[in-house]
């Protein structure tokens, strides 16, 4: 976009069309009147602004409003048909993807397999993306951007993948500009737990919080790390990769490392479960069972809280979300100490679907950034 110098009448124009576009994103259908009221501009220059909108392909009319008296006013609303995204979580066993627009309306979620398929970061993205178009019935050639989360230790800056072994025919360096260059979109590689943290700062329990920790339980572990709304990543993204920490269970009991102590086999092999985590329904009504996990989580999240001293302990992933609010219990009864006050500890509230809710997030922003991108200048 060319620079144009502040205080002139392009300059002040452009201004108030990306604030009358950011209204229309925020609040949904307006008319000419709610948005002067919204935007404080006069009914004038609001119609003025809209028709601008329109001709750039960014709004189009959606209906019309009834008033108290006179004719029915025509309301306008972001058009969600010119830019769009995907979110895509990569799995052991597969991918989940689902479309973003710019109105961040619900999607079906598709899950595509992975088993027997040749892969490459190009490859298992495309994927994804064709999957979650055709189940919206989007037209591929909208979508601009994609977010990603891997079960790794991403490091954006230098393209780089370490600490995964999740992901055949993924290259340790160099994913991210293979995926732009051959498939034509924007991409944010980011690791799984991290985009779990941002969608519990967004719209979960740690809104509120000063500063938490998302311990995930799953196959896997992992921390995620906010720090007054900032995401921890570290120097090279491998920030809360806990799963590779070595720590005792107990007293007397030889050093492992927390993956095997908490991980998928454990609690498979403790609930007598064949599939995780889709055998885990009896979690939260096997008190025993519980006890167990609540321990090893104590001994496994003690070093982040000795380091951090968080606000609040999150507890996500698949196994923390079938112990339920027990499991919340237990471990905060067991972080508890006299030596230093103990954080709050609560069950996540974001739901299985987690990370694609913080892929999606990152998504939204990236489409109505370039919405904003599309308004012209004159």
């Amino acid at each position: 976009m060319s620079q144009i110098d502040p205080g002139t009448s392009s300059w002040l124009r452009l201004r108030n069309d990306r604030e009358a576009l950011r209204l229309f994103l925020e609040h949904g259908a307006l008319t000419r009147t709610r948005l002067g009221e919204l935007s404080g501009m006069s009914k004038p220059t609001a119609t003025q602004m809209i028709a601008r909108l329109e001709r750039a392909e960014l709004l189009h009319p959606v209906g019309e409003v009834a008033g108290s008296r006179g004719p029915s006013a025509v309301s306008w609303g972001v058009r969600d048909d010119q830019v769009t995204g995907v979110a895509v979580n990569m799995l052991e066993d597969g991918i989940h993807a689902v479309v973003v627009d710019a109105l961040g309306a619900d999607h079906p979620i598709m899950e595509v397999p992975t088993r027997g398929e040749q892969r490459s970061p190009e490859r298992d993205i495309g994927r994804a993306i064709e999957a979650a178009c055709a189940a919206s019935r989007v037209d591929r050639r909208t979508v601009e951007t994609v977010a990603v989360g891997l079960q790794a230790a991403v490091s954006g800056d230098a393209d780089t993948l370490s600490l995964t072994d999740s992901l055949p025919g993924w290259p340790s360096s160099g994913s991210r500009t293979r995926i732009e260059t051959r498939l034509g979109v924007s991409a944010m590689l980011e690791n799984d737990v991290n985009l779990a943290t941002m969608a519990e700062r967004s719209f979960g329990v740690a809104q509120d919080a000063g500063s938490f920790a998302l311990l995930w339980i799953g196959v896997g572990l992992g921390v995620g790390i906010d720090l007054d709304g900032v995401i921890h990543r570290g120097a090279h993204g491998g920030a809360g990769e806990i799963g590779y920490l070595t720590v005792s269970a107990g007293p007397g009991e030889p050093g492992s490392v927390t993956t095997s102590l908490l991980g998928s086999a454990f609690v498979s092999e403790l609930t007598g479960s064949s599939r995780y985590p889709a055998e885990l329904a009896a979690l939260a009504d096997d008190d025993g069972a519980l006890q167990a996990i609540a321990d090893r989580i104590a001994v496994t999240i003690e070093p982040v809280l000795a380091v951090l001293d968080p606000q609040l302990l999150v507890l996500g992933g698949p196994t923390s979300l079938a112990g339920g609010a027990r499991l919340a219990e237990l471990v905060a009864e067991r972080t508890r100490s006299a030596e230093r006050p103990a954080p709050d500890v609560r069950l996540s509230s974001t739901g299985d679907s987690a990370v694609l809710a913080g892929a999606r997030s990152l998504v939204v922003e990236q489409i109505r950034s370039r919405l904003e991108d599309r308004i012209p200048t004159q």
